[in-house]
């Protein structure tokens, strides 16, 4: 019983959120944001609620597009309280267009 115990992994209790990468413009930060669905309370209509974290990418990994999981954190900066804790999906690529354009005479 105690080796079964031992070997199980150890189970993070902080929270999790899945979320789309909007912005990795800025070196070592992705900006993920997260939809919920929930009925309004009067009227009962399904409302889509969003909001956007910021959260800490050291390896520069997560591009715009990406589905990501981040975990929450000590405070990193003002508004850094996340990290990211895995890519689930990339984003697809898209190929190049070439600019140059032939006149026709």
């Amino acid at each position: 019983m105690t080796e079964n115990t031992q070997q199980n992994a150890k189970v993070s209790h902080r929270k999790q959120l899945i979320g789309l990468v909007v912005s990795n413009r800025m070196q070592k930060t992705i900006v993920v944001e997260t939809k919920r669905q929930s009925s309004h309370y009067l009227y009962g209509r399904v409302v889509t609620k969003k909001k956007k974290f910021y959260a800490h990418d050291e390896k520069g990994e997560a591009h715009i597009g990406d589905f990501v999981r981040i975990e929450e954190s000590r405070p990193l900066s003002r508004l850094k309280r996340w990290q990211l804790k895995e890519i689930i999906r990339r984003a697809a690529l898209v190929p190049e267009i070439s600019t140059t354009v032939e006149e026709v005479k």
